[in-house]
């Protein structure tokens, strides 16, 4: 079976990834910071190993200021709620995930910026959004249903012009897309491990550029401070509350490392050749519609003839594993028009090949043409 849902997850790692898991399991084993001894040092060792890579990878001047997550979702609560939690306005986009939409709608001040039919927001329009006790600006780097490639930079600009915080979920970018801390006037960056980045399952994380500006969404056990029953205000063990995972961080770290090897640019502009020669094949046959526009990551959102895209999916029979419906983005699907049946969605990793392309178009070569007779 075809795995072409790379956007989910990245099924399959670099070998040092699984090896490094399973050392650090088995070898590593101590509680970090729960302790003075060799085993929990090492596990200290392996978590700020991992904030170094990383702050290498997205140029971070200090590493200290990353912390660790379960996922992106965790993530982006914690600088949402955080940064919000005694009121203020947010502005969000139509192309954001549920993971930013319901924080948002739960907060209930916030303002959503339209996207155009291909699924890309207007700087100016965040710009037009802006109020007096706007406190937080939320963008998407790309989109988790078309991959259109949001304008991060020009948005960075306005927040840093008004002084207003900004925080850009990488969800679906770190790993195939240059992210750069500085260039970017990110306040916040919201980051997933098991996809672009190679980590395993249950692994993301948020840098944070003003931590003393930032509630922590957590409180508890840090490893410091025991005496005191006051969370610590320093980084990273204010955000850092009970045990980490710490085999996943620092397998997390490995596949930064895997990425870093081979280059960003270069595993970003493989993938996203193999998605265009999809698209492009999708493009050439009858009945098959393509969303969003040709500034875009390794993802591919589709729909052939008038079908629900769970029907489609259907009909590929399991002989590829791609993603049909909603993928947590509503208000994404209202302004790529597919809010009534949703899309079909293919999503390429560095593992995949030019024989995944040919039997992708082949299956839905084959729906279509039944679909004409």
């Amino acid at each position: 079976m075809m795995y072409l849902d790379n956007a989910a997850t990245t099924l399959k790692k670099p070998a040092s990834v699984y090896m490094r898991m399973m050392y650090s399991t088995v070898f590593g084993g101590g509680n970090a910071g729960r302790g003075g001894h060799k085993r929990s040092m090492k596990a200290v060792r392996a978590i700020v190993d991992t904030q170094d890579i990383i702050a290498r990878l997205f140029n971070i001047s200090n590493p200290q200021n990353i912390v660790f997550t379960q996922n992106a979702t965790y993530a982006l609560n914690t600088a949402i709620f955080g940064t919000v939690q005694d009121g203020g306005h947010i502005i969000v986009t139509a192309m954001d995930h549920n993971s930013v939409l319901r924080p948002a709608y739960h907060l209930g001040n916030y303002t959503v910026v339209r996207a155009d039919k291909e699924g890309v927001v207007r700087a100016c329009d965040v710009e037009k959004a802006i109020c007096e006790d706007t406190r937080l600006i939320v963008c998407t780097h790309a989109s988790n249903v078309c991959g259109s490639i949001q304008p991060v930079y020009e948005i960075g600009r306005i927040a840093k012009e008004h002084k207003i915080p900004f925080l850009i979920d990488t969800a679906q970018t770190a790993g195939c897309l240059n992210i750069d801390a500085e260039k970017m006037n990110a306040d916040m960056i919201a980051f997933s491990g098991h996809k672009g980045l190679m980590g395993p399952l249950g692994t993301g994380g948020l840098y944070i550029k003003n931590p003393e500006k930032l509630s922590p969404l957590a409180l508890g056990g840090t490893g410091s401070n025991s005496e005191s029953i006051v969370q610590p205000d320093f980084m990273p063990d204010k955000f850092h509350s009970g045990t980490m995972n710490t085999p996943a961080i620092a397998a997390l770290g490995t596949g930064v490392r895997f990425i870093m090897k081979y280059g960003v640019r270069a595993i970003g502009d493989y993938e996203l050749y193999l998605a265009n020669m999809l698209r492009n094949n999708f493009m050439n046959m009858d009945n098959v519609t393509v969303y969003g526009n040709d500034n875009t990551i390794a993802t591919v959102a589709f729909n052939v003839g008038e079908l629900d895209s769970e029907e489609t999916f259907e009909r590929l029979n399991g002989k590829a594993a791609v993603r049909a419906g909603y993928h947590c983005a509503p208000l994404a699907h209202k302004a790529l028009g597919t809010e009534d049946r949703g899309v079909v969605r293919a999503s390429f990793g560095i593992f995949n090949s030019k024989k995944d392309v040919e039997k992708m178009t082949d299956c839905i070569y084959k729906i279509s043409k039944n679909l004409k007779g």
